[in-house]
């Protein structure tokens, strides 16, 4: 039995829900509420403030207990969220801990979850390219999937949008596979890697090396003094919450800007059982909330609705919101709801040493990596596998000191480790992967979470596409590699469970037929226009390039289209 705490109905009613304060929440929320709209802000975890709730921001290796490590017992008790590379003892509150958040594993899946205001915007990698017309154009082209509703021009400006708002440092490469953007002034290669650079784009015409792209002020900008944002100080230490504002987050940015037009409300701690449709309207009315600590129900009314949960609790939320109309999910008349899950590949990695250049260190901690775009079936399919893959790599010297051997104590003990090792080179892949029905998530029949939500019982997994994708990768990237001269290349394939990439998508896809789709080319459903899904599970496929950019966009666009089409009562 729920619980349901009506109160008075004009102050539950807002021009806008929005449901999820991430990356693409806090767009959403920022786009409407500049546009004049009242807009309530849902997130089920806690609140998270800029700055005040960034407890161990500043903090020294040696203010913690075990140094940084995982404590046993942490481990033990959290062996999904212990996976990702970002989960330390520094981290630890910003990520849902299994035990209290648990999920189904028809197969093999690792969901990592940030709750909190701001979501994982607090712990991305922040990597930031825009999709060129090729990640667009590839479904209707090879047919693995429907054809995207929007193409790289539609996006483009909206492209533009976010990136001068959030700060993007790049460089201006003149690349179609790879679209340039509105950039703040680049981060620097180091020596080895432009070495690798040189070498490997005289030996393919085909393959161009670059300075990676990402959500990091180098330069800031105006808008971003205005939001209370300073220069990123190549600490390395982003997962704890920047103090400084260097990099693009919902609390940083989005979120305050929101707050300061006066038409925010933001309600941490609201569990979101489902969204409410009218039958007799026609449309969705409203979303039904769950404390997340007094488990009592409350109902929020809205003429518009943003689903921003992130992919997978996105369509949890949508399975979950039945009625007469929609018995299996609201706008699932074609039981596509929850399939074509899809994901970026990364299991393939290499590792080498090349020698020289002890003469010469680097900067800080820089960002972002040097990347390659993908130069698999761009023009035309050329391999035995669909698609391909984006391309990393960095190169480093070893820490101070850690590669010494011999003598453990004297004068040339003491030379030695003031000194750092030789270079390493760390190259990895980032794959697509093709959406298909079997990939999916669906509602537990019989297990439910301490709110009375199903479980979500998730089945995704590899196929023989991304294991070629994979050994393709490795072989490339070892010829890559030894014609640069690298030495003791070493392939590796972590076998890792999808879901560790953290670039889910899919779901709730965009396209044109509402036979083959769930959403058209504004993120409206299909079968009720007033609830818009803008995170990644509107992807209709996943692209070599990361996401995050593109949900960005994508939400700008959807939220100004919705703000205008509310305005002229056409919702």
């Amino acid at each position: 039995m729920v619980n349901i705490n009506s109160g008075g109905t004009a102050q539950h009613t807002f021009d806008a829900i929005v449901i999820g304060s991430g990356i693409s929440g806090g767009w959403a929320a920022k786009e409407l509420c500049e546009k004049g709209l009242k807009t309530l802000v849902l997130e089920r975890g806690r609140n998270v403030t800029h700055l005040k709730d960034y407890p161990t921001a500043t903090k020294n290796p040696w203010d913690f207990p075990h140094r940084g490590h995982l404590p046993e017992a942490i481990k033990s008790e959290n062996p999904i969220a212990g996976k990702c590379y970002a989960f330390s003892e520094a981290t630890t509150h910003f990520f849902v801990k299994d035990k209290e958040h648990p999920y189904v594993q028809e197969k093999p899946f690792d969901w990592i979850r940030g709750y909190q205001v701001g979501g994982k915007s607090l712990l991305w990698a922040r990597q930031t390219q825009r999709w060129s017309k090729f990640d667009f154009e590839g479904p209707a082209r090879d047919g693995f999937a429907t054809a995207w509703p929007v193409s790289y021009q539609d996006i483009a400006p909206w492209y533009s949008h976010v990136e001068l708002f959030a700060g993007i440092a790049g460089n201006k490469d003149g690349l179609e596979t790879l679209p340039d953007g509105e950039f703040l002034p680049p981060w620097e290669m180091n020596v080895v890697e432009k070495h690798i650079q040189n070498r490997i784009m005289d030996a393919y015409k085909d393959r161009y090396v670059v300075i990676g792209r990402c959500a990091h002020l180098t330069k800031p900008q105006p808008i971003h003094l205005q939001q209370g944002r300073g220069q990123c100080q190549a600490r390395s230490l982003c997962e704890r919450g920047c103090p400084f504002g260097g990099y693009f987050s919902s609390n940083s940015s989005t979120l305050p800007w929101a707050a300061k037009t006066g038409n925010l409300t933001l309600r941490p701690d609201s569990v979101v059982h489902s969204i409410i449709y009218d039958e007799q309207k026609g449309k969705a009315t409203g979303v039904r909330v769950i404390d997340a600590h007094t488990k009592v129900a409350t109902e929020y009314y809205a003429r518009i609705i943003f689903v921003n949960a992130a992919t997978l609790n996105s369509n949890l939320i949508l399975l979950n919101s039945k009625s007469s109309r929609f018995p299996n999910g609201l706008g699932n008349d074609n039981d596509l709801l929850g399939r074509y899950i899809a994901f970026h590949n990364y299991r393939g990695s290499l590792t080498a040493t090349i020698d020289g250049y002890l003469d010469t260190y680097y900067y800080g901690r820089r960002p972002a990596a040097v990347m390659m775009p993908n130069f698999r079936n761009v023009y035309k399919q050329e391999t035995d596998f669909l698609r391909g893959y984006m391309t990393f790599y960095t190169a480093t010297r070893s820490s101070w000191g850690h590669a010494v051997g011999g003598d453990q104590i004297g004068a040339n003990y003491k030379k030695n480790i003031a000194e750092p090792g030789g270079w390493s080179v760390y190259m990895m892949m980032q794959g697509e992967t093709i959406p298909k029905a079997a990939n999916r998530v669906s509602l537990s029949k019989d297990q439910k979470d301490e709110w009375g939500i199903p479980l979500l019982s998730v089945s995704v997994d590899y196929d023989d596409n991304d294991v070629k994708s994979l050994n393709d990768f490795l072989q490339q990237g070892a010829e890559m590699l030894d014609k640069a001269g690298c030495k003791n290349i070493a392939p590796n394939d972590s076998k890792q469970a999808p879901g560790l990439d953290i670039h889910e998508v899919g779901g709730i896809r965009m396209g044109t037929d509402p036979r083959t789709s769930l959403l058209n080319k504004w993120n409206q459903l299909h079968a009720c226009p007033n609830v818009f899904v803008t995170d990644g599970a509107c992807m209709t496929s996943t692209g070599t390039q990361n996401p995050s950019l593109t949900f960005m966009a994508l939400t700008a666009r959807a939220a100004n289209y919705a703000a205008d089409e509310l305005r002229k009562n056409n919702i």
